[in-house]
Order: structure tokens, then C-alpha cells, then sequence
């Protein structure tokens, strides 16, 4: 009883047991069914410093704000910059092109939308058959390997030039490249397939695709603050860096846990999350790839479970637990450290996942 009190205590302190004025936030569980041992045991920790530059930690459980605590520079109004996390609001937001029609499928031709600036360089056949899903699951033609500093295609490559999507459509093609069976490619994590899609939407649209984002993703979900990072000439960079609150990270794994619904609302079709969900791609022996999301088997109080979830450089992690009717939001910024991914996942395991009950409820 003295640590569900203290819990409560905490979570009190932090966040208000009610919505926002504006109505859009989460209602506030109380009390929630959570185990609170755990998770008076992860403050402990992150006090201790096992966990550096951990900013918060958040748990929605059945719709409801279960759990919110910020550390360090974090606050409610805190806007993260959660890196890669945030290439999967990509794949949402074209979902909603695909569901309006401005797009036919993820299986449509991916240079076909960006004919404006051809001619392409290094242009090949295996550039011309580049799908969206190709895209989505990082399994392009383009010789674009993040994790290795000698791709033509790395992302350190595109940050100093003026116009990233004239650089990106010129890339070289992989040599050697194959598909599987399964009519896929090898993976290599590329953050310009991300910026591409990002491209083709806004071209699709006829809407810029920071705005579009915005009108489809952001506002329906009662999100009103972010901050976008640009190329120099004004190109919005879809392939992560998008800062917001906690909160709304947390709104966005919620109405992904929920089939794409907000309240009474569709966000984007439940097709398109169980579309995006779907494994494509091993991207190593324990993980796999959907469109711009990761899955992996994580230790939770009900044993070890599959869990799609968003990540990015510094140790954040977005979880979305569809049958625990569950999301969880952790947030860091250790930037400069190595190992944080695995650190988070430690986290996550001891004191997070093991806080959840087995039961959906």
C-alpha cells in the first residue's frame, strides 16, 4: 500500500487527473492496474543514473494515461527529439494519401511520382521498379546503408547538400541487387528511402508534406505543438527528427494500439496499421521490419511477447502492445553514448513491461 500511495503521489505531482482544458489529452487512470513495485524501482534507477539522459516515461493503458513521469530536461511541455522514432509518421501519413486516393497502393512505382526531376542520374531499371513498399521496409535498390559510412547513400551524406531530394533521386543503385521469393530485397537501413516517401507524398497530395502530416496525423489527434527540421531549401526531413510532447508521441502509439482510431474517430484505416505491423524484412537475427517500425521479442510479466515499436539514436523507444491494449513512451536523449538501444530494452524489460498486467481488461 505505502508503494501504490507513493506512486500515486508521484504521478499526481506530474500530471493532472483530469484532461486539459482543451480536451485534448489523455484522461487520467486512477487508480490503474499497473503493479506500482517496478515502477517506483525505475525511478530509483534512473536516479541512480542506469539509465542517462532519460527524459520521461509513459504508460496509456485501455486509453487511459496510466503512468507519466519526466526526468532531467523533461517536462509536459517538452518538445523530444526522438531521431528515427518519428520516420514511422511517415508511414502514416501515407496511409492517409493511400486512403484518400492520392496514391494507390504502397505497390505503386516510387520514381514515377518524382518524374519532375528526371532526368535521374545513375538511372538503371532496378531504380525505375522501386515501389513505396520497397521504401517502407528499407529494401530499395539504392545504394543506402546508414551503417556504413562508405554508401554513396549514407544520411551524413545528405545533410550538407542544398536540395536532399535532387541528391537522393541521383543515387546509384545496389550492384547485385536481388529479390527473395517474397519480392523483397536485402535490408539496409537507409533514412533516404524515409525522406523520399516523404517526397512522393507531397507530390501526390499537392500539399506540402509537413502540412499534410499536420492536416491527416497531428491535428486530429488534438496535437498542436511540433517542430520540423529542414534542408536548406525548405524540404521538410521525414525521415525522423520530428520534436513533440511526450504526451502526443504517446496519442500516436495509442491510436496505432487501436486499429488507427482516436476516440470515435479513423485516423488512418486499420488496414493500413495491420498492413504496416505486418513483418517484411529481418533486420537482424533477433528483429524484424515493418514500414519504417521495428518488432522485436520482449520479457514482459505475461513471458516473452512480440512488440512492434518505434525507435531512434539516444535510446527513445515507442511501444505499441495491441493485444495488452497497452502504449508506452520512453524518451532519452544520450545522444553520444553507444549501447543506449539495448539499454532502453533493459529498462523496458525490468521495470516497465514488468509492471503490465497479463489480462487485456
Amino acid at each position: 500500500m505505502r508503494l501504490l500511495t507513493h506512486l500515486l503521489a508521484v504521478g499526481a505531482a506530474v500530471a493532472p487527473g483530469v484532461v486539459l482544458a482543451a480536451g485534448n489529452d489523455f484522461a487520467r487512470s486512477n487508480p490503474s492496474d499497473l503493479n506500482p513495485e517496478p515502477l517506483v524501482s525505475l525511478e530509483q534507477a534512473i536516479a541512480h543514473g542506469d539509465y542517462p539522459d532519460t527524459t520521461s516515461v509513459l504508460i496509456v493503458r485501455n486509453g487511459e494515461l496510466a503512468y507519466e513521469r519526466y526526468f532531467g530536461e523533461g517536462g509536459l511541455e517538452f518538445l523530444n527529439n526522438t531521431r528515427s522514432a518519428t520516420k514511422f509518421m511517415t508511414t502514416l501519413a501515407l496511409g492517409a494519401a493511400i486512403s484518400d486516393g492520392a496514391i494507390l497502393s504502397e505497390h505503386s512505382p516510387a520514381f514515377a511520382f518524382l518524374k519532375d526531376l528526371k532526368p535521374f542520374k545513375n538511372d538503371t531499371p532496378s531504380k525505375e521498379a522501386i515501389t513505396l513498399q520497397d521504401m517502407l521496409s528499407m529494401s530499395s535498390a539504392l545504394a543506402c546503408d546508414d551503417g556504413d559510412d562508405d554508401s554513396p547513400g549514407n544520411e551524413d551524406n545528405m545533410h550538407p547538400q542544398r536540395n536532399w531530394t535532387r541528391w537522393a533521386v541521383d543515387l546509384p543503385t545496389m550492384q547485385g541487387y536481388a529479390r527473395d521469393t517474397a519480392g523483397f530485397g536485402p535490408f539496409r537501413y537507409c533514412t533516404t528511402n524515409a525522406f523520399l516517401t516523404g517526397q512522393i507524398i507531397q507530390r501526390a497530395t499537392h500539399a506540402q508534406v509537413d502540412h499534410y502530416t499536420e492536416e491527416k496525423i497531428l491535428r486530429p489527434l488534438g496535437i498542436f505543438r511540433w517542430h520540423w527540421s529542414y534542408s536548406p531549401s525548405k524540404e521538410a526531413m521525414t525521415g525522423g527528427g520530428l520534436e513533440l510532447r511526450s504526451r502526443d508521441l504517446a496519442k500516436i502509439a495509442w491510436m496505432v494500439a487501436s486499429d488507427g482510431r482516436w476516440r470515435a474517430r479513423q485516423i488512418v484505416p486499420k488496414s493500413w496499421i495491420d498492413a504496416a505491423l505486418t513483418v517484411r524484412r529481418a533486420s537482424r537475427p533477433d528483429q524484424n521490419y515493418g514500414y519504417f517500425i521495428f518488432e522485436g521479442e520482449y520479457k514482459t510479466a505475461c513471458g516473452r511477447i512480440p512488440v512492434w515499436y518505434m525507435a531512434g539514436t539516444g535510446g527513445s523507444q515507442i511501444l505499441v502492445l495491441r493485444d495488452l491494449h497497452t502504449a508506452v513512451v520512453v524518451t532519452r536523449m544520450a545522444y553520444k553514448l553507444r549501447g543506449t538501444s539495448m539499454q532502453t530494452v533493459d529498462m523496458l524489460e525490468k521495470y516497465i513491461l514488468a509492471a503490465l498486467p497479463c489480462a487485456k481488461n
